[in-house]
C-alpha cells in the first residue's frame, strides 16, 4: 500500500513538474555578417540553451560568392563560416561535439581532413563523412555542426 502510495505521489509530481514548470524552452536565431547570407529557408544557426545547431555551410563567401579553386579552398571557407557562427553564438570550436561532412567526391577524403584537422586540432568532434550526388552552388563540400557550453 505504501509503495502504491509513493508511486502515485511520484507520478503526480511528474506531471506537475511537466506542465506547471514555468519554463518554456526558447531558441535564439543567431546571425552574423562574417558568414553568407542563407540560400533558402533556414537560419544559419539556432541555439536551444547551451546548444548551438549550425545549419550547413559551403565554402561560399560573405558576397555569395563560391572559390572552387581546390577542394581546400572550399572546405576552408566553409569551416571559416561556421567558425563564425559558432563565435557569434558565444561559444569556440572547442565547443564543437558534432558535425556532418557532405562531400561530392570521397576520393578528397584526406585533402579534406587536412584542413578539417586545422580547426580541430585535438579532442576533435563526434562526426561522420556522406558522399552525396549535388550540393547546392555546384559546390563540392558542406558542413553543419552541433555544439555545446
Amino acid at each position: 500500500m505504501i509503495r502504491q502510495i509513493f508511486v502515485l505521489a511520484a507520478l503526480a509530481l511528474g506531471i506537475f513538474a511537466y506542465f506547471f514548470d514555468g519554463k518554456e524552452t526558447e531558441h535564439e536565431v543567431i546571425f552574423t555578417a562574417s558568414a553568407p547570407m542563407p540560400i533558402g529557408p533556414y537560419s544559419q544557426g539556432i541555439k536551444v540553451g547551451n546548444t548551438l545547431y549550425v545549419s550547413g555551410q559551403i565554402g561560399m563567401d560573405t558576397n555569395g560568392k563560391l572559390d572552387s579553386a581546390s577542394i581546400q579552398t572550399e572546405v576552408m571557407q566553409a569551416i571559416k563560416n561556421v567558425e563564425a557562427i559558432v563565435k557569434m553564438a558565444g561559444m569556440e570550436m572547442k565547443d564543437v561535439v558534432k558535425s556532418t561532412l557532405y562531400v561530392k567526391d570521397l576520393n578528397n577524403f584526406a585533402k579534406i581532413n587536412e584542413v578539417y584537422g586545422l580547426f580541430f586540432p585535438t579532442d576533435p568532434p563526434a562526426r561522420e563523412t556522406v558522399q552525396i550526388s549535388a550540393l547546392p552552388k555546384n559546390a563540392h563540400f558542406e558542413i553543419s555542426v552541433v555544439a555545446v557550453k
